[in-house]
């Protein structure tokens, strides 16, 4: 059987930043405080990491910044994804290099493919580093789908190990693990599908809502897979409602006020995107107070 780069909860850790750089001191605080919490793995320059608003070289500084911070004590994915595939392969072997332990890699974006084509993409970057490999299939800001089928074909590929599935559709996910089975870790995207992905055979999740509070999101995934499905689904149903209010607004945008108010210091999001209206942010203060995190 297929050994999961991890099993639990991957916190797809925020990018603090300055007016004009990386504010890496305060990176290190949340990565401590996810590790002390006991998160299971970190990925670092996904989306809500706001890859798409970083350079190449902030990007490379990032997640060698991070694998020497975390020192191995759990592992450290980076999100190398792009529509570009020769940047995409020039940036996974330099986070294999920088010690990285395993690519999350989104669907090329705007310039789309078809499927023979994200086949052809993905297998020309696995062809090129040896670190195990995420896809990571988001529809909702891609305009990319990858169909089961495709993602059968690409776990045919030794070092293409998991799926970060957030197109919301379980009925695909379902398909997903019919076809794939054991050849392909099935991580939930979506923070309020975490239960039902595991229950169709996934191992985790990828997950925003583990920048607040990462101990209960490791147990929700825990307490499913040894066996106390009642604990999961009381966690899984008592944290909806912040969930929801950490996605009112585009993510990242609402995670960041968020850790802001919790005293993280993380700084605004970068244009396009603006900080949090009047409105979510009182949804969000509202639900945080009733969690018990503020």
């Amino acid at each position: 059987m297929l050994k999961p780069i991890f099993k639990g909860c991957g916190t797809a850790i925020v990018t603090p930043f300055t007016e004009n750089s990386i504010d890496f001191e305060s990176l290190k605080k949340l990565v401590e405080f996810q590790i002390a919490e006991g998160v299971d793995s970190i990925i670092v320059c996904g989306t809500t990491g706001e890859s798409s608003t970083m350079t190449d070289d902030e990007k490379k500084a990032t997640i060698k910044f991070v694998v020497d911070v975390v020192k191995k004590r759990i592992p450290v994915i980076a999100g190398t994804g792009s529509n570009c595939t020769k940047s995409v392969i020039d940036l996974s072997q330099f986070a294999e290099k920088a010690g990285a332990d395993g690519l999350l890699l989104v669907t090329p974006y705007y310039n789309k493919t078809t499927q023979d084509g994200l086949i052809a993409h993905y297998t020309a970057i696995a062809n090129h580093v040896k670190l195990p490999i995420i896809l990571y299939n988001v529809p909702s800001r891609t305009g990319l789908n990858i169909l089961p089928k495709t993602c059968f074909e690409l776990s045919k590929i030794e070092n293409i190990v998991g799926i970060k599935e957030a197109s919301g559709n379980i009925s695909q996910v379902a398909d997903i693990s019919v076809l794939c089975k054991d050849t392909l870790c099935i991580y939930s995207g979506n923070d309020d599908q975490i239960l039902p992905i595991l229950s169709l055979g996934g191992v985790g999740v990828v997950s925003v809502l583990s920048n607040l509070i990462p101990k209960d999101v490791h147990t929700i995934v825990y307490s499913y897979l040894t066996g106390n499905i009642s604990k999961s689904t009381e966690l899984q149903l008592d944290t909806l409602p912040l969930t929801r209010a950490l996605f009112s607004e585009v993510n990242p945008i609402p995670v960041k006020f968020a850790l802001n108010k919790m005293g993280f210091s993380v700084g605004k999001p970068r244009l396009p995107l603006l900080e949090m209206s009047k409105g979510g942010q009182e949804l969000l203060i509202n639900e945080m107070k009733e969690y018990g995190i503020l």
